[in-house]
């Protein structure tokens, strides 16, 4: 079982705090004034415990969506705390179920909208990613804004406390500009909001997304000296940001680049990958043991979402993902559940069978063909013989042992090895300097010799290795890990009708869609309570 540095659930002045979906997201930095018991000056003192809780709580929201078990006391109010709210839930409908990856039967709101890229504004779904992703921002800003260096002085905080909060610090600017590098990936042109903005009803500027490029480099590159070393394996600092989780989210920026600015910078990319690999990380031996119950314990992990079980009980993130599935895979996957929504899409199995010999692909196992009369979708709303379950993810340890309970206890791998070398072997074929092809090709093929347990006919040849063939390994290497939609969006093939994939436009043979598609809209609520906000184009 893993153990935790930091308790979650713990209340502090930063778990007192919600953001409402009909106010500004400024909203969110006024103190709970009716509990004068959390405000700072009482909460936060000369020991480390509520630094601690408080940073905790920055964590916690990429988990969970409130204070409690089970999304409640939620942070994010006006939808559901467990779905809408949910970071990485959210996260993967917008980048799977969006894409040629997976299809959700559902018809709650939002949901077909995915399945066919035709969202607005409105979309409860669109909504609570937007506003999770500025709820984080927010506690980060409050957390730096109660730890700078004259508030600990003033205090009397010790050096020791003063050096271990600076790495907090560091931590905390870590995951500000992760979410909004999720910001700029999603919705381009946001509000920005710091540590240094005004707190109250004054409404934020919209930062465009070659300012806010600029700011998500300089914050990763700012914080990497204060962040502790990359570190492999489980230990006591498993789950917070290092050195390597900063180096990992650069070569998404990077790799992104020509993309959101119109800039390369594909040796950046390599760069940092390198410096990753350099780092000691190595890949699972079993590519399914990266997806099971003690991945904690993985050398290709780099920076996870923790989930434990009952302490981050939740009805998003991991819990959906197990238990969206099958029925017939319910016992076999130790799900809590099974939801019977999401199945993958004929034209993920379509790239597993472009292989020579994609039945010795264990990753094109986890395609459960066996259990659905009919790979295609033909029907939007029925689950069973429509569509193919998928079970990648396992509760179970990689011995074949179960964790304490059937709450999910697999971690998240936001980032993971797998991932750096794909980026690696990308930004080489894009042209970018520090690597050759050669290099990429032994990357690509470490990947490939996983998947097929060594079999030679794994390996492909520096011919081989194109453009095409990387998105297409890709989707094979990173299916169901909320990646798909940005590959398709920086390989132009996301909207076009050159490329298209079952009920793509709203139609079961697919179509393409209109080009603005590629970026979501900013939510209604905040277009309408904040006037120096300006539309995404196409919204």
């Amino acid at each position: 079982m893993k153990l935790s540095k930091y308790e979650y659930l713990l209340p502090t002045v930063l778990l007192g705090m919600t953001l409402s979906l009909g106010s500004c997201i400024n909203d969110l930095d006024t103190l709970p004034l009716d509990k004068s018991e959390l405000v700072p000056e009482v909460v936060f003192g000369s020991d480390l415990e509520a630094y601690q809780q408080s940073l905790a709580k920055i964590y916690a929201g990429m988990v969970i969506g409130g204070n409690a078990g089970g999304d409640a006391d939620q942070d994010v109010v006006g939808i559901d705390g467990g779905s809408q709210s949910s970071f990485l839930r959210v996260l993967w409908n917008m980048q799977e179920l969006a894409s040629d990856i997976a299809h959700c039967c559902w018809s709650d709101p939002g949901i077909p909208d995915f399945n066919h890229i035709a969202w607005g504004p409105s979309s409860p779904w669109v909504k609570g990613s937007y506003f999770r992703l500025f709820y984080q921002i927010n506690v980060a800003n409050a957390f730096l804004r109660e730890t700078t260096p004259a508030k600990l002085q003033s205090r009397g905080c010790s050096q020791e406390v003063i050096n271990t909060v600076n790495v907090f610090r560091a931590e905390a600017r870590f995951l500000r500009a992760l979410t909004y590098l999720y910001a700029l990936d999603l919705y381009r042109n946001v509000p920005f909001v710091d540590e240094n903005s005004p707190i109250g009803s004054v409404r934020p500027s919209q930062i465009m997304k070659d300012q806010l490029f600029v700011y998500i480099e300089q914050e990763l590159k700012g914080c990497e000296e204060q962040l502790s070393e990359a570190s492999v394996g489980f230990n006591d600092n498993y789950g917070h940001a290092n050195k390597a989780a900063a180096w990992a989210a650069l070569t998404r920026l990077y790799l992104n680049a020509e993309t959101y600015i119109g800039q390369k910078k594909y040796g950046e990319c390599i760069e940092y990958c390198k410096k990753i690999i350099d780092a000691g990380y190595a890949l699972e031996p079993v590519y399914g043991d990266m997806f099971k119950a003690d991945n904690h314990t993985s050398h290709e992990m780099i920076f996870p979402l923790r989930y434990e079980g009952e302490a981050t009980m939740t009805w998003g993130g991991m819990t959906a993902i197990l238990c969206w599935g099958s029925s017939a895979f319910q016992e076999e996957t130790n799900a809590k559940g099974a939801w019977m929504g999401v199945r993958a899409k004929s034209s993920l199995y379509k790239i597993f069978k472009e292989e020579k010999e994609p039945e010795k692909d264990k990753r094109f196992a986890m395609l459960r063909t066996e259990a659905t009369t009919n790979i295609e979708i033909e029907k939007e709303a029925e689950f069973n013989n429509n569509g193919i379950p998928v079970t990648k993810f396992y509760n179970i340890n990689k011995d074949g042992s179960k964790p304490l309970s059937n709450e999910a206890y697999i971690d998240f791998p936001l980032f993971r090895l797998g991932e750096i070398y794909l980026n690696f072997a990308e930004a080489v074929l894009r042209g970018g300097q520090g690597a050759s092809k050669s290099e990429a090709l032994n990357y690509i093929n470490s990947l490939r010799k996983r998947a097929y347990d060594n079999d030679a006919s794994a390996a492909i040849t520096e011919s081989d290795l194109t453009l095409d063939f990387l998105l297409d390994e890709r989707a094979r290497e990173l299916f169901y890990e909320a990646q798909r939609r940005t590959d398709l969006v920086r390989f132009g093939k996301y909207t076009s009708s050159e490329y298209v994939w079952p009920w793509k436009g709203g139609v079961a043979e697919g179509r393409g869609v209109e080009s603005f598609y590629a970026i979501y809209p900013l939510p209604s609520d905040d277009i309408g309570s904040n006037q120096n906000l300006q539309q995404n184009e196409g919204y």
